[in-house]
């Protein structure tokens, strides 16, 4: 079962404190980004916190569990979704404990397979 939009929006409407807050879909769920960092998965209307040190201890009572098969156990954050101060501070602390995303390369005017085709 795929996350509604509306509950995404809530999600990030619930952690806009944080700092700029967006989603994007991917294979048929959402992540959620602060500052360019995936911080958090939305998968199956659930919100699973990228684990990290800096927020272990707040989130200790929370459920861990894999947000899709295979994945390791991270917290589900459902229950402290309507403490819009708690989501963003969670956040926000996630986001700082994690490294800067790596910048991307730039495209190349090939078509990836090396030489470009001539006619």
């Amino acid at each position: 079962m795929a996350s509604d939009a509306s509950f995404v929006e809530y999600v990030l409407g619930q952690a806009r404190g944080a700092g700029t807050i967006d989603a994007r879909k991917m294979f048929g769920e959402y992540a959620v980004y602060c500052d360019g960092k995936v911080v958090m998965l939305v998968c199956d209307n659930r919100c699973f916190l990228k684990p990290t040190p800096a927020t272990a201890e707040r989130v200790r009572a929370c459920p861990h569990e894999p947000p899709y098969p295979g994945a390791k156990p991270q917290p589900v954050i459902d229950e402290l979704l309507d403490d819009a101060d708690t989501v963003a501070a969670l956040v926000r602390l996630t986001a700082d404990a994690l490294p800067a995303p790596k910048p991307r390369k730039p495209k190349t005017g090939t078509s990836g397979k090396g030489k470009p085709r001539t006619g």
